[in-house]
Formats: structure tokens, C-alpha cells, sequence
């Protein structure tokens, strides 16, 4: 199988700590999928991994490059940071990336979109995937507004289609998942949900969605691949590697 192309889950924060009159400033870098990338390395999956530091220089500009991967995941990387390219920058025409990943499904070829902040719409609606070509491909279809979900008490995923490949072989149901992003499913049968989680009030949200577009095939995981929304128990679990794995197998059909 080819290796897994892996865009985002990198970040920078920035802290100013205070001690009377003196303020020093620090900075950490941290990447969120680690335990994704071994896991699946465990399942002889090799994953190439993108940070959004590098999205701009790094990310693939025509088919034939996208085509050296069995499957690309976006997650916890904004609309706009697949946009940005070093021509653009510099004032001329320049690759759309949203409309090379659609005509890349389109034609055959497997893309997630995974949950987080900067993921789907976002926290504070930054994310902004919503009317986008990247979008269009989904099962889902994302609100105009900031979609982000706490779940602090936790929520268990209820699957409602047990016999879809992406669960063969899974010791147990899903664990508890402590946040997700607010989506809408497609009506049928542009999308299949194959499940959901039901929260205070009856709301009840998408968490595994996934779709056939044209030759190809995506999934909309509205919660993270790694914490804080997975929770620890979900990280510990036996079932994730196979459920990441089912997941990148299925996309690229083998």
C-alpha cells in the first residue's frame, strides 16, 4: 500500500509568563499525531506528515504528486492554509488546491477531513471549509458558523451500520469521545452516516460519515485522531489502530 499522506496537527504556542515587573516570553511546538502516525506505522501503514509550518511550500500542486499516496487526511489544518502557496504570495496565479483535491477525488482518489479547532468550520469559525470544493466532496455539509463542541462528560458513539468494512474486526464499541465539530449530514445518498453521537437536548451529530464521489472516496470524522477530543480510553483502546487502519484501507480500497 502506498503511505498515507498526513496534512496538519502541528502547532505553536506562544506564553508570556509574569513574575512582578519581569515578563519572559516562551514557545513550544507540539504535534498532535504521533500516536496516529505510530499506530498506523504498527499496521504497516507508513504516513508522510505535512505540518501547516510547511503546508505552503510542501503540500502536492498537480495529480501525478497526489497520486504518489494512498490517501490524504487533512486534520487540524484551516481551508485557507491549503490555499496559501509561494506564488500566490508573491502576487501571481497559483494552484488551487481545494479544486485539485476535488478533481482528485473525483477521479479515484481517497481524502479525510478530520475534526478539530481548525477543522470543518472551527473554533471561531476559522477553520472555514464551509462552501468550499473540499466540502462539496464530503458526506457532510459544514455550518456557517463556529462548530466547535466540549463534551467534558463524555459521549459514546453509537454505530448505526455495523456491517460497513471500517468496523470489521474491532474488539469492542467505540469509547467515549470528549468533543466534536457540529456538522450536517447529506441527505441520501450522498453521504451515509455510520455513526453518530446523541448530546444534551436531542441533538444528534455525525461522527463517521462517508461518501462516493465520483471515482473516488472520503470520510468526514468529525472528532480528533488523537487528544484532547479522543480521550485517553480511546487512545488506549485495542480497536484504534484497526479503526484508523479500516479507515485508510477503505479510501484506498485495498
Amino acid at each position: 500500500m502506498k503511505p498515507v499522506l498526513l496534512v496538519g496537527e502541528t502547532f505553536h504556542t506562544a506564553a508570556i509568563t509574569l513574575q512582578g515587573y519581569n515578563a519572559s516570553l516562551s514557545a513550544r511546538y507540539s504535534n498532535g499525531a504521533t500516536h496516529f502516525v505510530e499506530t498506523l506505522r504498527a499496521q504497516d501503514i507508513r504516513v508522510v506528515q505535512i505540518g501547516y509550518e510547511v503546508c505552503e511550500d510542501l503540500f502536492p500542486e498537480n495529480v501525478d504528486d497526489l497520486n504518489e499516496y494512498a490517501a490524504v487526511v487533512l486534520s487540524d489544518i484551516s481551508a485557507t492554509s491549503l490555499i496559501y502557496t509561494k506564488q500566490l504570495r508573491s502576487g501571481t496565479r497559483s494552484i488551487n488546491r481545494h479544486k485539485l483535491l476535488r478533481d482528485w477525488v473525483a477521479a479515484g482518489g481517497g481524502l479525510m477531513l478530520a475534526g478539530g479547532y481548525a477543522s470543518f468550520q472551527g473554533i471561531d469559525g476559522l477553520a472555514r471549509y464551509q462552501g468550499t470544493l473540499i466540502e462539496e466532496t464530503l458526506g457532510i455539509e459544514c455550518r456557517p458558523t463556529p462548530d466547535t463542541i466540549e463534551i467534558p462528560e463524555g459521549a459514546n458513539p453509537i454505530v448505526t451500520v455495523r456491517s460497513h468494512p471500517i468496523f470489521d474486526g474491532l474488539p469492542s464499541d467505540l469509547p467515549y469521545i470528549l468533543g466534536m465539530n457540529s456538522v450536517t449530514a447529506r441527505p441520501s445518498p450522498n453521504g451515509q452516516v455510520l455513526a453518530h453521537c446523541q448530546l444534551d437536548r436531542g441533538l444528534v451529530l455525525p461522527l463517521l460519515t462517508t461518501r462516493a464521489f465520483g471515482e473516488g472516496r472520503t470520510i468526514a470524522w468529525t472528532t480528533d485522531i488523537g487528544p484532547h477530543w479522543l480521550s485517553q480510553e480511546f487512545m488506549d483502546w485495542q480497536g484504534y489502530g484497526i479503526l484508523m487502519r479500516n479507515m485508510m484501507r477503505w479510501l484506498a480500497r485495498t
